[in-house]
């Protein structure tokens, strides 16, 4: 190809990539990468993203009830995979709601961000048709450059991005995966599709020596999956049969449902098995094979696996039990990346 960094700050196109996609093959495999390819959702997660937020914002205090709401948006529900800033507008809005959180923050004089600001954001990203990312989140700040609340979120947002390459690098690919990518190579064309900034997936793909078998890398900056598909079949025009999405989360499967293409789903937990009995179900779909009654039985078990129901909606909830039964992922990651860092434990 080959790939390389593009920096959209000096393009003024950060879809640049995508648009100069050249199609080699009659099939394009469009794979996700954080909890798809890779370990690394629960440790950018709980080592990076929420701990950062907590520190921008004083909201130590409230670390449990913050790391249970958040962990469950970004890893455990149908949200999983989710944009970052649509991730936090539904953590902040669960907090503002719930009665056990407003008490608390009342007797320690705390304040919950308001969510009103995600949601301005993102309403700002739709009205001018911008992909929900740092960059887009800078022309909002030049439109309220006096806004300070505005500025800390970027600030919050922009720490985040120099973390991960330092926390993902440490995570390896899931076993089985760089087969897999080689044979998938040698009859489609791949792409990966992630609401990952551009700079960390061409990061991670590079240096784990997988980037030679990617054809073009979609990323946070260049729109929604379900766009970033319907752009790859445009361009490629690839029959709908002759697309297939392969993600770990509810958004991988609404971009395959959405372009009607198919979907083999990397199931949180039993991500191995996924890989290897994917060179199975990419010969049924070279064959034109792998239908609607074929992947209804992965995607069943796929959904199974990510809940709708709040843990804190629950008639029995106990926010002790709720908080200790990721405790331990929580402690084993801590443990191994970062020994000496903030960590509640109960």
């Amino acid at each position: 190809m080959p790939l390389k960094t593009i920096d959209s700050e000096k393009t003024g196109d950060s879809s640049l990539q995508i648009k100069e996609f050249k199609k080699t093959k009659d099939f394009l495999v469009a794979i996700d990468t954080d909890g798809c390819i890779v370990d690394n959702m629960s440790g950018k997660q709980i080592l990076v993203f929420h701990p950062l937020y907590m520190e921008f914002y004083q909201l130590w205090d409230i670390e449990s009830y913050f790391r249970e709401v958040a962990e469950y948006y970004n890893l455990f529900s149908v949200y999983r995979g989710s944009n970052r800033f649509i991730a936090l507008r539904l953590t902040l809005q669960a907090l503002e709601e719930r009665t056990d959180v407003k008490e608390i923050v009342r007797n320690k004089n705390l304040k919950i961000p308001d969510s009103g600001l995600i949601a301005d954001f993102i309403d700002f990203c739709e009205k001018n048709n911008y992909a929900l990312s740092n960059i887009s989140l800078k022309k909002y700040v030049d439109t309220l450059y006096l806004e300070l609340s505005v500025r800390k979120l970027f600030a919050w947002s922009m720490a985040v991005n120099e973390m991960l390459p330092i926390i993902n690098k440490n995570f390896m690919p899931f076993a089985n995966v760089k087969e897999s990518l080689e044979v998938i190579s040698e009859k489609a064309d791949i792409a990966v599709v992630s609401q990952t900034p551009y700079d960390d997936l061409f990061e991670y793909w590079y240096s784990h020596d997988m980037i030679k078998y990617v054809n073009v890398i979609c990323s946070q900056e260049m729109g929604s999956k379900v766009f970033q598909i319907e752009m790859l079949k445009k361009i490629g025009a690839y029959p709908e049969d002759n697309v297939m999405v392969i993600g770990d989360s509810y958004g991988d499967l609404e971009s395959a449902e959405k372009n009607n293409v198919r979907f083999y789903p990397v199931v949180p937990g039993k991500e191995e098995d996924a890989w290897k009995n994917i060179f199975e179900v990419f010969d049924l779909f070279l064959a034109g094979k792998y239908r609607a009654e074929n992947q209804e039985i992965f995607i069943k078990e796929f959904l199974n696996v990510l809940t709708d129901l709040p843990p804190w909606k629950n008639p029995e909830y106990d926010h002790l039990v709720s908080y200790r039964e990721k405790q331990q992922l929580r402690k084993s990651l801590y443990e191994k990346f970062n020994p000496g860092g903030r960590l509640l434990l109960l």
